[in-house]
């Protein structure tokens, strides 16, 4: 999908990002005095302060022992961390000129390698790869813990990029010119000090940067609010400025769109997290985009996208919320409003996606939770549709490989039980061609997914997914992990993870995925039956998963586990809080637990269009009414949790974690606590980060479902 806005961008660094720091309660005596007397865990928020990392590593050195003493952490963590290195993963490409590029990461290469080859070689079963940059040699030689996060490449040409570096994963990133040609970062070329910036090349000597440009130039979510245009040879501080968004605002950002030829500069400004203000420059002048706030809109040759998040009646007709409407570019901008209707949601069906190709726009419809593709072209004035067909069941991902040049698309095939599969194909032509297979991770001979349906407190059909043994025992004493998420429009989808087959499936053990309101699975409706006072939808459809697989002895509470991070965590605390009766454990990963105080915290002012907001009276009612901070007692017995985050998450505040545990901890709850030191909102920053924090969450959930 080339979107004509920068809306999938900036939500994946601010779903569920402020680089303000929440006020020193240490430069702040008064500040302080006043809030330890409702909260006297404040001083856990100060991320880097000694004392705060002194209590994080105690109570690490405590986790750590009792799980990595278990004789299943070893074998574990080992399993894992072959896994996320084997040389057997499919290496994902970028297109970009006549090379197909790839970030790859393994156990000779920690912070990984930026690399390309030809078509030619990437469709071999063992390619030849040109390494373009080293992270790892480049982390000795600056003395610094790279991550990475990605490029920006200048179009046409693709000679020179934007790479963006993090250190120890955070979201903020350095970013540096890189050349191609010669392999190396260009001399007095394009550089970025550490922000959350977003950066593009408008052509090969400018750029447009959204960036901290320092003091009145970010929103109060710690994004940035203005745009500038920046030649090559200046300074970035004398940049022109060419457009601005409002304190208030969630974030600003450019992006450029190539097309038939043609080069659409775009701004846009969020006002909240799901709203966007679109405005492209038209010989000289910027014109503002006539379409709802909430929609989303995408270029398709000559033709403009708009997916609807709410009804719109522009012209006396109304399209219905989730619809994809088309109509040709140029007339919209004259004012044409005569749109086509390409896709219109049913009860039960979505958009989860769409690609563009350069006849085709290929949309990725869901259906009751599985994917199937549409194809649609134009000839003449008609719009024409048809079905594409597809190697077999699983979930779906289809894109184009070509900057809209061809109609050839790469499409992924997997589920819980099938490893990843990477087809070529060409739209319009019926076969795909098999370039590479994942290996199975685990023996999944005798396993079966099933999807089932609870009925939620208000009647709502939750559709879920399980996967257990084919001959699986009803007697309610399987061990069965249920994971959900139910924010941010987020749609969880049956996918292949070598992690969970080799730690808890082939144990015999029961997988359980709750399709909750909140998420996308069957559209925005679905996901704003759960906004900010309805939040109590979401978690009474996770309770009502649980309790249909108790009612259908699947598992019992002595057998439950349930896992979620970030917002998910948050659906974890609430879990904690509301039902400590249905579960037996709990992993609570990277979350949000304190609800008065979210807003205040990194980018947390950026979800309070999800949420709500703690400082209106009639908004933290229903916000208090969950909130797990400052519901959990003393006197209430609840699962033994694991709550895991990281020091470097600058997403979400590690301080929600290092609190809940805290008062936990003071009320004499048995939990346990591990904060990874580095590794961003992911929690962790390589391979073997990432394989140690999943070894300590299934060998905790293995201990304590049994």
């Amino acid at each position: 999908m080339r979107s004509i806005l920068l809306t999938a961008a900036i939500v994946s660094v601010m779903a569920c990002t402020q680089t303000t720091p929440p006020p020193s309660l240490v430069e702040n005596p008064g500040l302080a005095a006043a809030a330890e007397a409702e909260d006297p865990y404040l001083w856990l928020e100060e991320v880097q302060a000694p004392k705060a990392l002194d209590w994080a590593r105690a109570n690490n050195a405590i986790t750590s022992k009792e799980l990595e003493g278990d004789p299943n952490f070893a074998p574990i963590r080992e399993n894992l961390l072959k896994v996320l290195e084997s040389k057997d993963r499919i290496a994902y490409a970028e297109k970009m000129g006549e090379y197909f590029y790839n970030f790859w990461r393994d156990d000779k290469n920690v912070r990984g390698i930026w690399r390309r080859t030809t078509l030619a070689e990437y469709l071999k079963s063992r390619p030849e790869w040109e390494t373009l940059l080293d992270l790892d040699e480049l982390a000795l030689k600056d003395q610094e813990n790279w991550v990475w996060k990605g490029t920006s490449c200048v179009q046409p040409g693709f000679d020179r990029c934007l790479l963006n570096l993090s250190r120890g994963g955070a979201d903020a990133v350095v970013i540096r010119e890189f050349d191609l040609a010669s392999q190396s970062f260009v001399a007095d070329g394009f550089s970025v000090p550490e922000a959350k910036t977003v950066a593009t090349f408008l052509d090969r000597d400018t750029l447009l940067v959204s960036s901290d440009f320092g003091p009145g130039t970010q929103t109060t979510s710690g994004y940035a609010r203005q745009i500038k245009r920046w030649q090559r040879g200046t300074e970035l501080k004398s940049a022109e400025l060419v457009f601005e968004g409002e304190l208030t605002d969630v974030a600003s950002a450019a992006t450029v769109a190539h097309t038939r030829g043609e080069r659409y500069e775009i701004y846009q400004r969020s006002p909240d997290f799901f709203t966007n203000q679109s405005f492209v420059r038209l010989k000289g002048n910027v014109i503002k985009l006539d379409k709802p706030d909430d929609a989303e809109v995408t270029m398709a040759g000559t033709d403009l996208l708009i997916t609807l998040r709410k009804d719109w009646a522009p012209a006396k007709i109304t399209y219905p919320t989730g619809s994809l409407l088309a109509i040709n570019f140029a007339d919209f901008i004259q004012g044409a409003r005569d749109f086509a209707v390409l896709f219109e949601p049913s009860e039960r069906t979505s958009l989860a996606g769409l690609t563009v190709t350069q006849n085709y726009i290929v949309l990725n419809v869901l259906d009751n939770v599985g994917n199937r593709l549409l194809s649609w072209r134009r000839d003449g004035d008609k719009w024409v549709s048809d079905a594409l067909a597809t190697p077999g069941f699983g979930t779906l991902n289809i894109r184009a490989i070509d900057d809209a040049s061809s109609d050839d698309y790469f499409l992924t095939s997997e589920d819980f039980l099938t490893p990843s599969s990477l087809f070529i194909g060409t739209v319009g032509e019926r076969d795909q061609r098999l370039v590479k297979q994942l290996p199975a991770f685990f023996d999944s001979s005798g396993m079966k997914i099933q999807q089932f349906e609870a009925t939620s407190a208000d009647g709502t059909r939750v559709p879920y997914f399980m996967v257990s043994r084919a001959d699986v025992v009803l007697d309610g004493s399987n061990p069965t992990l249920l994971g959900g998420y139910g924010g941010f429009e987020v749609s969880r989808l049956p996918v292949y993870s070598g992690g969970l087959g080799q730690a808890w499936l082939s144990r015999g053990n029961v997988y359980v995925l709750a399709n909750i309101r909140g998420g996308g699975e069957f559209g925005p409706r679905w996901h704003q039956a759960a906004l900010k006072a309805n939040r109590q939808r979401a978690f009474d459809d996770f309770i009502s998963v649980a309790e249909d697989l108790a009612a259908r002895k699947v598992t019992s509470s002595k057998h439950l586990g349930i896992q979620g991070g970030s917002n998910g965590g948050l659906l974890m605390g609430v879990m904690m809080t509301q039902r400590p009766d249905l579960f037996g454990a709990i992993v609570c990963q990277v979350p949000l637990l304190d609800m008065k105080r979210y807003h205040k915290l990194l980018a947390g002012a950026s979800w309070m269009a999800e949420y709500g907001d703690p400082d209106q009276p009639e908004q933290w009612a229903y916000l208090s009414a969950y909130s797990p901070y400052q519901l959990v007692k003393a006197e209430q017995k609840y699962p033994r949790t694991l709550f895991t985050t990281s020091t470097r998450d600058d997403r979400v505040h590690p301080g929600h974690a290092r609190k809940m545990v805290a008062r936990m901890q003071e009320q004499k709850h048995d939990v346990l606590y591990y904060e990874n030191i580095e590794g961003g909102h992911g929690g962790a920053a390589n391979s073997a980060q990432s394989a140690y924090l999943s070894a300590l969450s299934y060998t905790f959930l293995l201990r304590e479902t049994r």
